[in-house]
C-alpha cells in the first residue's frame, strides 16, 4: 500500500512552517514506540495519560511523538500499513505540542463518575467518524491546535484542515459525542472502563488473578459472559466482574447459568439473590 499521500501531506505542513506530530496507539503498537522511545530527545514524546486521573493506563495509552523530517523512515511501516488502524498525524504551530496534550487532557472523560467512559481520540477510526459527522466550522473545539490532521478513514487517506487552530473549552453538549460508535470500539472502551475499574477497586484480587491468568484474555472473557446473558447495565457489569474474582479458581458455581426462558433480567436477579445464600 503506497504511503506517498501522508508523505506528501507532511511535507506541505512542513514547508508551511508547521511541526509534525504522531498520535500513536501505544497498546497495539509497541515496537514501533519502542523504536520512537528510543531513538527520539525527551521533549519530542508525551505519554498522553500520565499525569492524570486513568495515569494506570498510560503504559496502554497514547504516546505523541514530534517528528522532524517527512520522510522519517521509523514510521514507514505504519503509512505502508494504515489498515493496523495505529493511529493519526498532525501538523502544529511551532512549540504548540503542550496546547495540544492539555486539550485532549480535557476531552479524554466522558460522563460523570463513576460511570465515566474513556474517548479513544487516538484511534484513527474515531477521528474519521467524527470529521465525518462534523461540519469544517465546527472542528476547532475539536481538533483545538491542530493545524491539519491527516488519517486513515477505514478505505483511503484523508486530511482535515482546522479553519481556526487554538485552544477552546470544552462544550457543554460536544457535537463529536453524538457520532455513533462502532461496535468494536464500544468494546474496547468497555474493556479500558472495566480494566481501570478492577484497578481502582479491587487492585489486589486483580493482581492475585495475573499470577494464574492473564488478566487482558481474563477480562475478555468476562465482559463476552455478560453479553452473552444480556447483562449491559454498569450493576450487572460491576457484580459479573467481582464475583467472578472472589470465586474459587475464578470459576464461577453452576447456578450461575441461565436457565431455559429466563430473561437476563430474571437470570441477574436469581443470581444475585443467591450469591449471599450459596458458595
Amino acid at each position: 500500500m503506497t504511503d506517498s499521500f501522508p508523505r506528501h501531506w507532511m511535507a506541505d505542513q512542513q514547508r508551511s512552517g508547521h511541526s509534525l506530530c504522531l498520535i500513536l496507539d501505544s497498546e497495539n503498537e509497541r515496537d514501533i514506540r519502542q523504536l520512537l522511545l528510543n531513538s527520539s530527545q525527551f521533549e519530542q514524546y508525551v505519554s498522553v495519560y500520565e499525569g492524570t486521573d486513568i495515569a494506570d493506563l498510560a503504559d496502554a495509552g497514547p504516546f505523541i511523538f514530534t517528528l522532524d523530517q517527512p520522510g522519517d523512515g521509523r514510521i514507514d511501516q505504519l503509512l505502508k500499513h494504515p489498515q493496523r488502524d495505529w493511529g493519526w498525524l498532525a501538523s502544529l504551530q511551532k512549540g504548540d505540542l503542550p496546547k495540544l496534550i492539555k486539550h485532549w487532557h480535557e476531552r479524554l472523560l466522558i460522563g460523570m463518575r463513576p460511570h465515566q467512559a474513556l474517548y479513544r481520540f487516538h484511534d484513527n477510526r474515531v477521528l474519521a467518524r467524527a470529521l465525518e459527522q462534523l461540519s469544517a466550522e465546527t472542528y476547532p473545539p475539536y481538533l483545538g491546535p491542530a493545524v491539519s490532521v491527516c488519517y486513515w478513514d477505514g478505505a483511503d487517506w484523508k486530511t482535515a484542515n482546522n479553519p481556526a487552530p487554538d485552544s477552546y473549552p470544552v462544550p457543554s453538549d460536544p457535537l463529536w459525542l453524538r457520532t455513533p460508535v462502532h461496535p468494536s470500539q464500544a468494546n474496547e472502551i468497555l474493556r479500558i472502563n472495566a480494566h481501570r475499574y478492577l484497578l481502582a477497586e479491587h487492585v489486589k484480587a486483580y493482581a492475585d488473578l495475573a499470577e494464574l491468568h492473564d488478566p487482558d484474555v481474563w477480562l475478555r472473557d468476562r465482559l463476552s459472559q455478560a453479553d452473552a446473558w444480556g447483562w449491559h447495565e454498569p450493576q450487572q457489569l460491576e457484580f459479573l466482574l467481582v464475583q467472578s474474582l472472589q470465586a474459587p479458581a475464578y470459576t464461577l458455581a453452576a447456578h450461575w447459568q441461565v436457565r431455559a426462558g429466563e430473561t437476563p433480567a430474571e437470570h441477574f436477579e436469581r443470581v444475585y439473590v443467591l450469591r449471599g445464600v450459596m458458595p
